[in-house]
C-alpha cells in the first residue's frame, strides 16, 4: 500500500486532554440540536415537520431555474425541487406552514399552470404528511441511530473486549452528533437524507476505529513490558499512512459529489465530507485515550 507518512513517532495519546476538551465541545453542540429537532425548533424538511410532496411530468423540457421563480413569485416560500434528468419530470417538495394540509398541492399546480403557460403538465403522484407522521418519522429516525449505536457496543464487545467497545461507541457517538451538530448550526434541513448519511458515517467511523484497535490489540500482546501508552502511540502511528490513505480516497468520492452531484445529493456529500474528518480524527484522540484511561497500564496490557 502507498504510505503518505513513513516511520512517524506522533505522541496521540500526550494530547488525549486537549482533544477531550475540543470533542467536548462539539459533542455539548450536538447534544443541543438534537435537543431542538426532538422539539421541533430546527430546519426540519417535510419527512419531520410535514408537508406535501407533488411530482409533476411536461409536454416539454423544462428548467428547475423558471419552477423556483414561478413559485417563490406565488408565495411558495420553504421548497425543494429535484428534477429527473430525460423525463420532463420535476418533484417538488414544500412544507405545510401557513397553507392548510391538502390544499397545498392545489396551488402548486395552480401556480405553476398560471406562470408556465406554454408547457402543459399532469400530475403524476401526491404525497401529504402530516405533522403528526414527522413526528413519529423523527422518532423512527433517532431510534435507528441508537439501535445502531447499540449494536456497535455489542459487537466491539463481543470481538475485543468492554473498554474496547465503550471507546468505540463513545467515538461513533461523538462523530454522528458532530456532523448533526455542524448541520443545525449552518440552518442545513433536517431529514431522511441526512439520517441516511449519519448512519453510513457511524459504519465509516467503527471500520476506522477497528483497524486500529486490531494494531492496539496486536502489539499489546507482544509488549507486555512496555508502558501501555506507549505501544498505543507506537500503534496509531503504524496504522496511520493506511489511515490517511483510506480517509484521501473516500474524501475524493465525497468531494466530487459535493460539486458534481447536484443538489439533491448537496447535503448528503457535505454530511459525508464532514463525517470523514470527524471520523478519523475520533478514531485516533477520541476512541484510544477512551480506551486508555479505562484499563490503566500494565495489568490492562496482560489481559488482552
Amino acid at each position: 500500500m502507498l504510505e503518505l507518512v513513513k516511520n512517524t513517532r506522533i505522541d496521540f495519546m500526550g494530547k488525549k486532554y486537549i482533544a477531550f476538551v475540543l470533542s467536548g465541545i462539539i459533542s455539548i453542540i450536538g447534544l443541543f440540536a438534537i435537543y431542538q429537532i426532538a422539539h421541533g425548533r430546527a430546519n426540519l424538511g417535510i419527512d419531520f415537520a410535514g408537508g406535501t410532496s407533488v411530482q409533476l411530468k411536461f409536454d416539454k423540457p423544462v428548467r428547475v431555474h423558471d419552477i423556483r421563480k414561478a413559485l417563490e413569485d406565488g408565495g411558495i416560500k420553504d421548497f425543494d425541487l429535484q428534477e429527473l434528468t430525460g423525463e420532463n419530470k420535476i418533484l417538488i417538495r414544500a412544507k405545510n406552514i401557513e397553507i392548510q394540509l391538502g390544499k397545498v398541492s392545489e396551488q402548486i399546480t395552480t401556480i405553476i399552470t398560471q406562470k408556465i403557460q406554454d408547457n402543459k403538465f399532469i400530475v403524476d403522484s401526491t404525497t401529504e404528511i402530516g405533522p403528526k407522521v414527522g413526528g413519529k418519522l423523527r422518532a423512527d429516525a433517532g431510534m435507528a441511530i441508537l439501535v445502531s449505536t447499540i449494536l456497535i457496543l455489542v459487537y466491539i464487545a463481543i470481538r475485543f473486549k468492554l473498554n474496547f467497545a465503550v471507546g468505540a461507541t463513545v467515538a461513533t457517538f461523538h462523530d454522528v452528533t458532530a456532523v448533526l451538530g455542524i448541520f443545525f448550526l449552518l440552518g442545513k434541513e433536517i431529514n431522511l437524507i441526512l439520517v441516511s448519511a449519519l448512519l453510513t458515517i457511524a459504519g465509516y467511523s467503527l471500520t476506522d476505529t477497528v483497524v486500529v484497535f486490531d494494531r492496539i490489540r496486536e502489539n499489546l500482546r507482544t509488549r507486555l513490558k512496555d508502558p501501555v501508552e506507549g505501544v498505543m502511540n507506537l500503534s496509531i502511528n503504524e496504522v496511520l499512512s493506511r489511515t490517511i490513505v483510506t480517509s484521501f480516497t473516500v474524501l475524493l468520492t465525497s468531494i466530487a459529489l459535493f460539486f458534481f452531484g447536484g443538489e439533491v445529493l448537496h447535503d448528503f456529500s457535505l454530511a459525508m465530507i464532514l463525517g470523514v474528518l470527524v471520523g478519523t480524527y475520533s478514531s485516533i484522540f477520541v476512541a484510544s485515550p477512551i480506551v486508555l484511561l479505562w484499563g490503566g497500564n500494565k495489568a490492562f496490557a496482560k489481559k488482552q
